[in-house]
């Protein structure tokens, strides 16, 4: 069984529906709970289920970030960024620092189930104190190729034996 926790939002999965429904039980004991029935979207993840396993997307953040840049009607293309495309220091100083970064931030979170942006948003993120005009545009390219992927995402499918993995942060 697996409990994922964030603020006041929980979600709970599993292979043995007894262990799931008593652990419910248990909680709703404690907490005013609420029970959505199964997941399918999360803090801007998008969870489709079928016999091989899940299916994550974030179509619909990515969406919002096209419209957020008006870049909806963006013509796509096939990379996040050239092989000439470089985030270096000098240039025109980019006019609205706070578009640059709500925009670089909203890719970082698109990583999550985009893990082939996560270069380029890395160097896009390099710059966040500073942007140039060249840095916006680079960023306009990355999500110009997010518009190409749209409906990308992580595929996790049903392992053939089930083992048991334990995972701490020990600070």
């Amino acid at each position: 069984m697996y409990l994922l926790v964030y603020v006041d939002d929980l979600i709970l999965t599993g292979n043995q529906s007894t262990s799931i429904t008593t652990f419910t039980r248990h909680l709703h004991s404690e907490f005013s709970i609420k029970d959505l029935g199964l997941l399918n979207y999360f803090l801007g993840l998008e969870v489709m289920h079928d016999t091989e396993g899940l299916f994550l997307t974030q179509t619909k953040y990515a969406n919002d970030i096209l419209d957020r840049a008006g870049l909806l009607n963006a013509k796509p293309v096939a990379t996040p960024l050239s092989i000439s495309d470089t985030f270096t220091t000098d240039g025109t100083p980019f006019s609205d620092n706070t578009l640059y970064r709500s925009l670089v931030g909203a890719l970082q979170y698109l990583t999550i189930t985009r893990p082939d942006l996560s270069y380029a948003v890395n160097k896009a993120c390099q710059h966040l104190h500073s942007p140039t005009e060249k840095h916006f545009q680079l960023v306009k390219r990355i999500l110009c190729y997010v518009k190409g992927t749209i409906s990308h995402g992580l595929v996790f499918t049903r392992p053939a034996t089930s083992t048991i993995l334990g995972y701490s942060d020990a600070d």
